[in-house]
């Protein structure tokens, strides 16, 4: 009788461990499939984190790899970052200066990772020292922000869109829907800066055209709304004395009212030609991530200090 009670014991204890161990291998399988399934993108800047998550919504994870305030041209990827980089399955280059010595790298890192350069479709133009920014030349290096126009954005946008639709085919129609309708806030932007900046619709627009900025990151969107972009930098660097003399010459030629100064980049020139010629100093970062807003805040303080 006692052993037949110690046999049943014995087996009740055996199927309480087996149920525990099964549970925990199904637990950690699930976990393993679970991290296998995680949709992980990569993107240089915030901007473009904004525009994949309108596209994608919550169904993918985005790591930017430049944070806030890090300047894209020095930046370098930190050890966390690489160890996403080997767990993405997408890319999205834009084209600044960290890419061009980094992907390459980031492809050994992780081979299977697809990069789509969403600058496909879009007419570049040479980033100057001088005012003439825009006119088309070879051999020059070419300005990469092109995330800064609305219709250049709507290019990059579709771009994402395809990327994102030939990795994750099964969540294709969910992305053209987000895609439907963040263009047409694309658009309804465009069309208000139109109308702040032009002066269409009952907008009265600018009369005088140009504004002062020390790095040239607005180009695209001076070139989107008819406006004339001068930068103080000097061929990447701080302008010298009497370079700083002939910038203050053309602020009181042109009537400039305004100088963009960003985050990333020292103020002091600016300041010096703000205090010389009454020009007002306003901040205005390209790399911010709530894009739509940033453009219109930018926006509106160019047309207010050129009332």
């Amino acid at each position: 009788m006692n052993s037949s009670r110690s046999r049943v014991r014995v087996h009740k204890t055996f199927a309480t461990i087996l149920l525990l161990f099964l549970g925990l291998f199904f637990i950690v399988v699930a976990g393993r499939a679970r991290a296998s399934e995680t949709r992980n993108v990569i993107v240089s800047i915030l901007p473009q984190k904004y525009f994949v998550e309108q596209i994608a919504g919550n169904r993918v994870h985005v790591t930017v790899m430049v944070p806030p305030g890090a300047n894209p041209a020095t930046y370098e990827p930190k050890p966390s970052q690489m160890k996403a980089l080997s767990e993405a399955q997408l890319y999205f280059s834009v084209g600044v200066p960290f890419e061009k010595t980094w992907l390459p790298r980031f492809r050994s890192v992780n081979p299977k990772m697809a990069v789509v350069d969403t600058r496909q479709g879009i007419e570049l133009y040479p980033i100057s020292s001088k005012d003439r920014t825009f006119l088309p030349g070879k051999g020059k290096l070419l300005d990469p922000h092109i995330w800064l126009s609305p219709p250049l954005v709507l290019i990059q946008a579709r771009n994402i869109l395809q990327g994102l639709s030939c990795q994750y085919p099964e969540l294709t129609q969910s992305f053209r829907a987000n895609f439907h309708s963040f263009a047409n806030r694309v658009i309804a932007l465009d069309i208000r800066l139109m109308n702040l900046l032009v002066g269409r619709g009952n907008g009265a627009g600018c009369s005088n055209r140009a504004f002062m900025v020390f790095h040239p990151s607005w180009g695209y969107f001076a070139r989107a709304y008819g406006l004339r972009q001068i930068p103080v930098e000097q061929e990447g660097k701080e302008p010298k004395p009497s370079q700083l003399v002939d910038l203050m010459k053309s602020i009181k030629k042109l009537g400039i009212k305004v100088i963009l100064v960003q985050p990333q980049f020292s103020t002091k020139a600016a300041q010096i030609l703000a205090e010389s010629t009454g020009a007002r100093l306003v901040v205005a970062d390209p790399l911010a991530y709530q894009w739509d807003r940033n453009l219109l805040e930018v926006a509106k303080k160019l047309r207010e200090n050129w009332k």
